[in-house]
């Protein structure tokens, strides 16, 4: 899950990056894939927590 989770991420980094040298910062694809990478990154971070808090 974690690696997949990671891939997914830097795809979406890519994209966005892509998309930002073709678009104004505030076109509606660059919000949504912004917002869809905040909500990845934000379930990586509960992975990641879940994942040590299970190891304490």
């Amino acid at each position: 899950m974690e690696q997949k989770l990671l891939l997914e991420i830097e795809e979406s980094r890519r994209k966005m990056n892509n998309l930002a040298r073709m678009k104004p910062l505030k076109s509606s694809e660059i919000i949504e894939i912004s917002t869809y990478l905040d909500q990845l990154l934000n379930q990586y971070e509960r992975h990641k927590y879940r994942k040590t808090a299970a190891v304490e």
